[in-house]
């Protein structure tokens, strides 16, 4: 999928101006305020109205959300009815629901409980379920492994990793934690301020980064690096 073109405006203020390409595994990084949910939000089509959009997208499938698209949010509580059981939750045949559970390593029984009955790992990996169970195309991951710890990220990104060469989807994973970034996906872009700055293979720009922003930014992300693959 080519994003050519991607300019969010407030009034006469730019607030991003950028474009990429998902060839399978992607990485938006940056700082707070750098442009990251202004982007997932404009790719799903929930700006709000008092901001302008004009986009280009070449793409073999329609951008639809609940479809072809799905998202993985930071907090899995938000994607869950605290009030009606797991299974009631998913609208796709249970046969899927039970393959992706397995998958993710989850107990069947989880289905009959309550989102609050879940640990904080078993809510996330029903959120992937959730998100997978209608096989998207293009799976957009908004910081979802930020309040998790070292040894839960780690599952979770393997789990991401395996599934995404089982059922082969696209991932834009947009984030700041850069040891996560690097785990799951191929591709970097470095966003700053609405712009992209650096850009290109995953290894490449860690091992040999070119603009001070991205050496300042992975310098803060691996100086406490709690895992690698």
């Amino acid at each position: 999928m080519n994003i050519k073109k991607l300019l969010i405006m407030h009034e006469e203020k730019i607030l991003v101006d950028i474009a990429f390409e998902i060839k399978h595994s992607l990485a938006l990084v940056g700082e707070s305020g750098s442009g990251k949910s202004l982007t997932l939000k404009a790719i799903l089509g929930m700006l709000p109205a008092n901001i302008s959009l004009e986009k280009k997208i070449e793409s073999s499938f329609s951008l639809e959300i609940g479809k072809s698209v799905a998202l993985i949010p930071q907090n899995p509580f938000t994607a869950l009815s605290p009030l009606t059981k797991i299974k009631k939750q998913f609208f796709v045949e249970q046969s899927r629901v039970k393959e992706l559970f397995q998958e993710l390593g989850l107990t069947e029984e989880l289905l009959e409980c309550f989102a609050p009955e879940l640990s904080g790992g078993e809510l996330q990996r029903v959120v992937i379920a959730m998100a997978l169970s209608l096989k998207p195309k293009l799976l957009l991951l908004d910081e979802p492994t930020t309040a998790l710890d070292p040894k839960r990220r780690e599952l979770i990104i393997s789990l991401l990793k395996s599934l995404q060469k089982k059922e082969a989807f696209l991932i834009l994973f947009v984030t700041h934690d850069m040891v996560a970034a690097e785990c799951l996906c191929q591709e970097l872009c470095i966003l700053k301020e609405g712009k992209i700055v650096e850009r290109g293979k995953m290894q490449s720009v860690v091992q040999n980064p070119q603009e001070e922003y991205t050496k300042t930014l992975l310098q803060a992300n691996f100086a406490n690096r709690n895992f690698r693959e």
